[in-house]
């Protein structure tokens, strides 16, 4: 049988290992050479931006549609990334005979996205009032 194009799974193996090893490395390094912090006091805690000191108002809520909103374009965003490497291929796929499989692969992702997109319009969870 011939293997799979790509890298062969000990060498995923040992690039996971290294960086495993390499990144627990650079942490316990930075903490050797940075050191702690000397001057801990309240002022260098104390929130400042622009040259004004920081007004803590505890009644200001942000809403949860900001969020939603936020989450649903990065989904769909995702999405709409997953589609551009699909086209480029598919020319490709198609000589190999893959095409159908693929196309309907496709077709059935876009029925999900559109769903997705009818589901979100339906419970208007885009509305601001």
């Amino acid at each position: 049988m011939a293997e799979a194009s790509g890298m062969p799974l000990g060498g995923v193996i040992f690039l996971t290992v290294f960086l495993a090893i390499f990144g627990t490395f650079l942490i316990f390094l930075a903490r050797a050479i940075g050191g702690q912090r000397k001057n801990n006091s309240a002022v260098k805690r104390d929130i400042y931006e622009c040259g004004i000191p920081g007004q803590e108002k505890r009644e200001t809520k942000v809403s949860v549609k900001f969020y939603l909103t936020a989450i649903l374009f990065i989904l769909f965003d995702i999405e709409i990334i997953f589609m551009y490497p699909w086209a480029i291929t598919f020319r490709d796929f198609i000589g190999t005979g893959q095409g159908t499989f693929v196309f309907v692969s496709m077709m059935i992702f876009l029925a999900i996205f559109i769903f997705g997109l009818f589901w979100e319009i339906k419970s208007k969870a885009l509305e601001w009032d």
